[in-house]
């Protein structure tokens, strides 16, 4: 009796360390799995915007943990090539050695703010913007060398440099909407537990950029229309329809050259050109070379770059807004609705951003930030009809040869807004005339950075609450001890049975 009691003893304790083993085999499996965590660290990406005024790089840094695969991006830092545009290099190495030279002493910067062991996966992007795409028409070889060389010479420093390219006009009027609207929180918002959600409402606001070479408008939409100005992006899990437009040679640099060309084609019998856009006291003497050097306007017959004209200011704000509207084509339209130039554009809506130029000229007009149309339009009658030597007291902080075009860049900003995108009295209130949004500069350059965050793959290590030799050392501890588990049930089973 005893012993029938002390076998089943034996047969209890073989069975229960059996089940005890495999209970702690699936329990070490189970937490090491369900507990473990990722660890994220910083990304960062480098975005050189390359206009056709100079070229800035941008640091951009966002945490590795993406919020529906778009990074979460900050600008960390940025610096101003002191070069020449990419658009006047030669495509002679030598010849730019002093461009490659101004980029190395950015790159130098920029290297001091990127940890050591994130420098060779720093992802880097330049994107070139009107100032090459007028190049590219004027001189399609010089265009693909400077291309080529800046590949080059990017490929060679210690980042990872993904791709140079020259962008559509659309696309940078797209990465500036991404930006305004990043920048504004319209796209994430911080909740109570301080993670990222999607804002109540999710309202947008329209963008407007004016650069040297071109100037852009995009605001969403509720449907897609026709045609490549409507685009489509999905950021941060959610899609929008934004429309819109750039147009080349209406940046402010290239639009005052095709008012110039007016000016110098108005007949006239005397020894000068009367300009209604400067103020009485300013005359100057120019080359034909900086009005007809350019794609933007055709060379007149008997062309000769170094003949001199003196241009007499004469402060006509009336005669000044003519001929600026003389260089846009406000009739024709094969569309419901267009802006300028026969391109279809459906009614803007809600509140813009205006930035880059649109913000220096507002600014000198004493009108940044938001205003009514009618106090716009007394300040740029003012600022036109001023003397000239009394001006430059009172703007003492604008360099010269800035303050001579803003009376043109007024006007020429004035007729684009309300005879071109058609805002009025009622919705010019809503334009916000701004340079950055919190200490994060207004560009193209992050809504790029936030779009190829998506495309960057996150460096993360992942901890487990078990270190790997002990959880080695514990798989390999159970595993036994259910092997011997089994081979002593096994022996029992066959001595009972014979």
């Amino acid at each position: 009796m005893e012993k029938r009691i002390g076998y089943k003893c034996r047969i209890g304790g073989v069975v229960l360390l059996l089940l005890t083993s495999i209970a702690a085999l699936i329990a070490v499996a189970v937490i090491q799995h369900t507990w473990s965590s990722e660890q994220y660290s910083p990304e960062y990406g480098i975005v050189i915007d390359s206009g056709s005024s100079r070229s800035t790089m941008f640091l951009y840094e966002w945490p590795g943990e993406k919020e529906n695969e778009t990074g979460v991006v900050k600008e960390k830092t940025e610096c101003k090539v002191n070069a020449i545009p990419i658009s006047e290099m030669t495509g002679d190495k030598q010849k730019d050695a002093e461009v490659w030279e101004a980029f190395k002493n950015c790159t130098d910067q920029i290297l001091k703010e990127i940890p050591v062991e994130k420098q060779k996966s720093t992802s880097l992007f330049l994107g070139a913007t009107a100032g090459m795409r007028l190049l590219q028409l004027k001189d399609e070889s010089r265009s693909e060398k400077v291309m080529r060389n800046l590949r080059t010479y990017l490929n060679s420093l210690p980042f990872n440099f993904q791709n140079a390219s020259i962008i559509s006009g659309e696309e940078e009027g797209l990465y500036g909407w991404i930006t305004v609207n990043y920048l504004m929180d319209n796209f994430l918002e911080r909740n109570l537990v301080n993670t990222y959600m999607r804002p109540h409402g999710a309202k947008t606001v329209g963008s407007m950029d004016l650069g040297g070479a071109s100037t852009q408008i995009a605001f969403a939409v509720q449907e897609p229309g026709q045609g490549p100005d409507y685009m489509h992006v999905k950021l941060y899990g959610y899609p929008y329809i934004v429309y819109t437009h750039s147009f080349l040679c209406y940046g402010k640099n290239e639009a005052d050259k095709r008012f110039l060309a007016k000016v110098l084609e108005s007949t006239s019998n005397q020894s000068y050109k009367t300009n209604p856009c400067y103020q009485k006291g300013y005359n100057e003497t120019i080359n034909l070379s900086t009005v007809y050097d350019t794609q933007c306007n055709q060379k007149p017959k008997n062309y000769n770059p170094d003949q001199t004209v003196l241009i007499v200011g004469t402060g006509d704000t009336e005669q000044c807004e003519k001929l600026v509207e003389s260089i846009f084509d406000f009739k024709t339209c094969s569309s419901s609705q267009c802006s300028f130039n026969d391109v279809e554009q459906p009614p803007v809506i809600g509140d813009f951003m205006a930035y880059a130029g649109f913000f220096f000229i507002s600014k000198a007009l004493g009108k940044n930030g938001t205003s009514k149309l009618d106090d716009f339009e007394l300040a740029m009658r003012e600022f036109c009809t001023s003397d000239w030597e009394d001006l430059t007291v009172q703007k003492k902080d604008i360099k010269a040869k800035y303050l001579k075009t803003y009376c043109f860049g007024a006007h020429y900003v004035h007729t684009l807004l309300v005879k071109g995108y058609k805002f009025d009295n009622e919705n010019w209130k809503n334009i916000h005339f701004q340079r950055y949004v919190g200490n994060t500069s207004i560009g193209w350059s992050l809504g790029y950075m936030l779009s190829m965050s998506n495309m960057i793959p996150s460096d993360v290590k992942v901890i487990l609450p078990i270190a790997d030799p002990v959880f080695s050392g514990l798989i390999f501890l159970f595993t036994a001890l259910i092997i011997i588990g089994v081979v002593l049930v096994s022996i029992i089973i066959v001595r009972m049975c014979f």
